[in-house]
């Protein structure tokens, strides 16, 4: 709570099996409420992508979001649109994305993480996926979402501030600390999540890190 009396906030997420409002009900279910319009993933961002360069995607993509593409043209597909499809990604749905691939080589990758944590474990995450079928077919990888520069960007003009103004809280290496001070943006690394006690010996050196996101907030409002 005071996080939010005393900040302001922004949820960024490479979550492409969620829209911003499953995922700000999520977080609800958590106790912690926030504006929908708060919720940055990389699903609205593709569809302006797609939009804007007049392409017609075939779908990879969590049964989830896609009827979020329903106003898309798919006919005829220039691309791949891949994100975390989870059962979807099935040997004969990916072959169907790299014959796709073979003729009209962009993948748009929704996020490009390496793996996340789930009750179960760890999984890969969209990037496995995505350099795969890159190597397979010599696509280019379109990246919406973290690391995307532009990603951060839209999330930080979203507030009114300047990136020297903000603060990135994360339990990612490299796609949160990692990207987040590549465009100068101060990050704080949780031990919690995905977190790795390895990652403290990481070449990328957070510029905080704490056991939760409690703590996080704790060391940065004192």
């Amino acid at each position: 709570l005071r996080l939010y009396s005393e900040s302001n906030v922004r949820f960024i997420s490479n979550d492409s099996c969620a829209t911003p409002k499953l995922l700000a009900e999520k977080l609800s279910g958590l106790g912690i409420n926030i504006d929908v319009q708060h919720v940055f993933t990389p699903i609205s961002a593709a569809i302006k992508y797609i939009q804007e360069n007049h392409l017609r995607p075939h779908l990879l993509v969590h049964k989830n979001v896609k009827d979020e593409f329903a106003k898309i043209n798919c006919q005829n597909p220039n691309c791949v649109v891949l994100g975390d499809a989870e059962d979807e990604l099935t040997y004969e749905n990916l072959n169907h994305a790299l014959r796709v691939l073979i003729d009209n080589p962009l993948i748009v990758s929704l996020g490009f993480g390496k793996f996340y944590r789930r009750t179960d474990g760890y999984v890969m995450d969209v990037g496995c996926y995505a350099k795969g079928l890159q190597y397979a077919t010599n696509a280019r990888i379109e990246i919406i979402g973290k690391p995307s520069k532009s990603f951060f960007y839209q999330a930080i003009q979203s507030m009114n501030l300047t990136k020297d103004e903000v603060v990135m809280i994360g339990d990612d290496i490299d796609g949160d600390i990692g990207a987040a001070q590549a465009l100068g943006i101060k990050a704080v690394l949780v031990r919690t999540g995905k977190w790795r006690e390895e990652w403290e010996k990481h070449v990328v050196k957070p510029d905080l890190i704490a056991n939760s996101l409690f703590d996080a907030v704790e060391q940065l409002l004192g």
